[in-house]
């Protein structure tokens, strides 16, 4: 069994993963950000828990760059204290098992792709649209991380006056509309002609997202995550319609956007990631052995 670990700015979660599924979860809200050990201690203790003798690794998602070999990350988004945090040593020494350590947006793809919507798929690419724009990246079966775990910050790509985060996240509806999303969402539910104008706004520019994706990935698949996908239904039909003038057209009628489906997909994800690299030190072994 692997353990699973989804450390965000707010709440920080931890499951038990068995054959593919949480089987015990803890979660908590994360406090005294400005203080490094105070924060650790609390992501040790929401782990104890779930640790039993059958435990052969933990998996932990974050959202920063991390040196994936060394367990290393650095300036954690919303925890002021974690300039730089050996995670993976400090776990192993805890806990006694292997600790696999990657940015949070790749382990939710890793989710997708081993134990979600993407498992019919050799080639993907994740999306998570909330506070910003995440992404992560399956090429041939593998996670492509990029040297410093930075490759698929397509948000960060220019557009317009700014960049694609600002015009396809929470973002978006705070800076152009003083509106947040979830306000945004409720009001398009009611039927506000404003606010279903504005998703289609926010469609227009997401598709513009997917055709830089299809230019540099060429995926069967781009599954999309996070808080705003509940609107999707909104500014679906806008995303579909900006692709219509893609060069390739032939790549598009091959193109499958799809929706997350599991709620619990980033703690599989983090889990996906311990038992991917299990297996290639187990082989590694094996083959030098």
């Amino acid at each position: 069994m692997i353990i699973g670990v989804d450390l965000g700015g707010t709440n920080i979660r931890a499951g038990l993963e068995h054959e593919g599924s949480i089987i015990r979860q803890e979660s908590r809200l994360l406090v005294d950000k400005d203080s490094l050990s105070s924060t650790l201690q609390q992501l040790i203790e929401l782990i104890r828990p779930l640790f039993n003798e059958e435990i052969t690794g933990i998996g932990v998602g974050v959202p920063s760059v991390v040196d994936v070999e060394k367990g290393i990350v650095y300036d954690v988004v919303n925890i002021p204290s974690w300039k730089r945090v050996e995670l993976k040593d400090i776990l192993e020494k805890e806990f006694g098992v292997p600790v696999f350590v990657n940015n949070d947006v790749n382990c939710f793809t890793l989710g997708e792709f081993h134990f979600g919507i993407g498992q019919s798929f050799n080639s993907l690419v994740g999306i998570t649209l909330g506070t910003g724009l995440g992404s992560g990246i399956i090429v041939n079966g593998e996670l492509h991380a990029g040297h410093n775990c930075g490759a698929g910050e397509i948000g960060m790509l220019p557009y317009l006056d700014s960049n694609f985060e600002q015009y396809t996240s929470g973002r978006f509806f705070e800076l152009l509309h003083g509106i947040s999303a979830h306000k945004a969402y409720e009001a398009a539910q009611a039927g506000d002609r404003t606010a279903l104008g504005q998703w289609a706004e926010f469609g227009t520019h997401l598709g513009q997202v997917v055709k830089a994706i299809l230019y540099t990935y060429d995926p069967q698949a781009i599954v999309l995550g996070g808080s705003i996908t509940k609107a999707y239904p909104f500014f679906k039909c806008a995303m579909q319609e900006a692709l219509q003038d893609f060069a390739y057209p032939e790549s598009i009628r091959n193109l499958n956007v799809l929706q997350t489906q599991n709620e619990g997909i980033a703690l599989l994800g983090a889990a996906a990631l311990a038992h991917s690299q299990l297996r290639k030190q187990v082989a590694s072994i094996s083959t030098f052995g």
